[in-house]
């Protein structure tokens, strides 16, 4: 089966404005595939399009948060408007919640999953009938590398990351022999600034979530860059599953050989100021 084909298209990328949404849309600029490109930072959206430009490829820019049940029911109109259809949806848009189980609170949980999860599931559905309309059409969704694993101190992220991963292998296999195909990415540490960006436990000093942070950071290597060509060439290639970074591809054959027991593995290839929580 031939390579399925970025030109001409029409992609839509959800947190477009930074890190691996933005690398995904100067990709698929590069590409010539006509982008509608979502985020709740404006000026970020504005410096994204500014990294494409000049371009004969037609840009819209659309500031959406995709917990807004509203706004993103809202967004399929607008983009038919612009661009007639869509071909391609990546549902990039997500953040991070560091902390146990007993230090997060039930607002931060639900929080975190509204955006990771319930983001991806009412983007998909928003937009299933325009793919449905297209001769070949493709969903990426985001999880992780801990939606292969489940490291303590990351009880939301990895729950939500876990979600997204269950709920596109399922849809991925509800929409075999039609003309919309799914790819669900796990991405290793990339260098983006979703670690200090994260929410932390209110009671943590700033001391201690400074800390964490510079730990987290020192892990995030791959650039965003790479991440966005190893995502669409896994895309191109129609695969159900792509693996971002040496690290997420070592970490998921550890799981693979040991799925109950990886964790012990793991923990002792782990740098010792690495934060757990």
């Amino acid at each position: 089966m031939p390579h399925l084909s970025f030109e001409n298209r029409t992609a839509l990328v959800t947190g477009a404005a930074s890190g691996i949404g933005r690398a995904l849309a100067v990709a698929l600029a590069q590409r010539g595939c006509h982008l509608a490109l979502a985020d709740r930072d404006a000026a970020g959206l504005a410096e994204t399009g500014r990294m494409i430009a000049p371009s004969r490829i037609r840009i819209t820019r659309h500031v959406l948060d995709v917990a807004d049940r509203a706004a993103v029911a809202a967004l399929p109109a607008a983009v038919e408007a612009a661009h007639g259809g869509l071909d391609l949806l990546f549902n990039n848009a997500g953040v991070a919640l560091g902390g146990t189980f007993a230090d997060v609170s039930e607002a931060d949980f639900a929080w975190l999953f509204e955006i990771n999860f319930w983001g991806v599931v009412r983007m998909t559905r928003a937009f299933l009938p325009l793919l449905g309309a297209r001769d070949e059409a493709w969903i990426v969704n985001l999880s992780s590398l801990y939606g292969l694993i489940a490291p303590p101190g990351q009880t939301a992220y990895a729950a939500s990351k876990f979600a997204v991963r269950g709920f596109s292998q399922a849809l991925r296999h509800e929409l075999a022999g039609t003309n919309v195909g799914l790819t669900v990415i796990h991405p290793g540490g990339v260098a983006t600034a979703i670690a200090d960006s994260a929410r932390v436990p209110a009671h943590l000093t700033p001391e201690a979530a400074a800390r964490g942070r510079a730990a987290s950071n020192r892990l995030l290597k791959l650039p965003p860059a790479r991440a966005a060509a190893i995502i669409l060439s896994g895309v191109a290639r129609r695969k159900g599953r792509v693996l971002v970074g040496s690290d997420a591809k070592v970490i998921a054959l550890i799981e693979r050989l040991a799925p109950v027991s990886y964790w012990d593995v793991i923990r002792r290839l782990i740098p010792k100021d690495r934060p757990t929580s």
